[in-house]
């Protein structure tokens, strides 16, 4: 009898781990690879530049767990037995200038660094992926946008979206003057559920498509789209700005922490003071309400702090979205530029637009100085991209989102003789940290 029940018990556990082992094969995630190939987009076929030593860094946007791999002297970087998923892979390398000399014969002053970046890349259970990945360079200027406070604070307690701001930053080792600098709001397609746009493979809309669109142009890789144009008033010398030393665009000037009395006499006031910011000293604000037929109550004339020049604009103020869905350009153009007079065009529907539908500038990237992408926080929000790696190869985000009073701001990459020098290498990824509150003026 004894004998018997052993036996049985011993049946019974073979079958449990039999069918445990026939469930692990049936549902169990089986690991996979990916390689990824690295070559330059050069202009020239003269030189050679190292595709040795290339970072790559992949990103489980389901998970956020990172994995780094360094490429070796084919420039192939390997990740083997990786869980099967969705990735953002990200390569980059920074060659120093004495490097670059030597090797191109072209002199430049700072050290430079290439990118490349490939978003939402899924790869399937069994199927193992190469990926070839082309590093640009990036263009770099003399002003970084520093900080993007674009999330505002809480909806009751905090300053709702009235306490937004950009701040712009000098750069360089010399006095520069904000006259005639552009901040404009790139906009593109806002989700993957809307289906009646023209769009590209990688989900963003087809301007080429466009209403009246030239034809002997690059509609979407020469140019940007923006919803909301300013400009920095003066006179050319008008407004100097130190070397590393920024300027803060507010879109109301006023300090938020305290009561304030709105323009149609109503007290404003937030619960919280400590989840808003006071931008009473800003340099410059964004205000609508001249232009306006029913402005809103928060946007106040701060008569002590210079208007922006408004060439194009949405809404009721110049409200940044607070999901994080709008990229973000500055650019300056030469005397023979009359912006204003750039053309505009409709979004590139399937249906024809009507007459009264909004039209967008169309801004060409030779000109853009800095470009940052903006994100939001979670993975399945996640819009397609509007900057080629030339311009951004990465984006920026929060990571609570929106009325959170975060904001994303730029790295510190040295300090030479006192001057704060930002780091800029065209990824907003790798070159920006965040605010848990946003702070004018603050460093990371």
């Amino acid at each position: 009898m004894k004998k018997t029940c052993y036996f049985l018990l011993l049946l019974t556990i073979a079958t449990v781990c039999s069918c445990k082992k026939e469930d692990a094969v049936s549902t169990g995630i089986q690991p996979v690879n990916l390689i990824v190939h690295l070559t330059y987009a050069l202009d020239s076929s003269d030189y050679s530049l190292p595709v040795k030593g290339v970072t790559v860094k992949i990103t489980n946007t389901s998970t956020s767990s990172q994995l780094t791999a360094s490429s070796n002297d084919s420039g192939i970087a390997r990740f083997t037995a990786i869980p099967a998923g969705t990735y953002d892979v990200d390569a980059t390398i920074t060659i120093s200038a004495d490097n670059y000399y030597t090797i191109t014969g072209t002199y430049i002053a700072d050290d430079i660094t290439f990118n490349a970046s490939e978003k939402n890349a899924a790869i399937a259970v069994g199927n193992d992926l190469t990926m070839n990945m082309t590093l640009v360079a990036g263009t770099t200027g003399q002003w970084v946008i520093r900080q993007v406070y674009f999330a505002g604070s809480h909806r009751t307690d905090g300053a709702l979206y009235r306490d937004q701001f950009i701040e712009i930053h000098n750069n360089s080792d010399q006095v520069l003057y904000a006259d005639s600098l552009y901040i404009g709001q790139v906009y593109g397609r806002q989700s993957f559920t809307s289906s009646n746009y023209y769009t590209l493979t990688n989900g963003q809309m087809d301007w080429s498509k466009s209403v009246n669109m030239p034809a002997d142009i690059d509609a979407n890789n020469d140019y940007v789209y923006t919803r909301t144009l300013l400009m920095i008033p003066g006179t050319g010398k008008t407004y100097p700005v130190q070397p590393g030393s920024s300027i803060v665009i507010a879109q109301t000037a006023m300090n938020h922490k305290v009561p304030w009395t709105g323009a149609n006499g109503t007290t404003i006031s937030v619960k919280n003071p400590a989840l808003t910011v006071d931008l009473s000293g800003a340099d410059f604000e964004a205000y609508y309400a001249s232009f306006l037929s029913t402005p809103l109550a928060s946007d106040v004339d701060n008569l002590s702090v210079p208007n922006l020049e408004v060439l194009q604009y949405f809404g009721n103020d110049w409200i940044l979205d607070n999901n994080g869905r709008d990229g973000y350009i500055i650019f300056k153009v030469d005397g023979a530029q009359i912006v204003k007079n750039w053309p505009m065009y409709n979004f590139p529907t399937t249906s024809t637009p009507s007459a009264t539908a909004v039209k967008y500038y169309q801004v060409p990237l030779k000109y853009v100085i800095d470009a940052v992408e903006i994100q939001p926080n979670t993975a399945e929000d996640r819009i397609p991209k509007k900057f080629s790696a030339q311009y951004d190869a990465g984006f920026a985000l929060v990571p609570k989102g929106a009325y959170s009073s975060q904001s994303v701001v730029r790295k510190t990459q040295k300090t030479v003789n006192g001057r704060v020098v930002l780091k800029d290498t065209n990824n907003s990824t790798e070159d920006f940290d965040y605010f848990d509150v946003a702070t004018p003026g603050g460093f990371k």
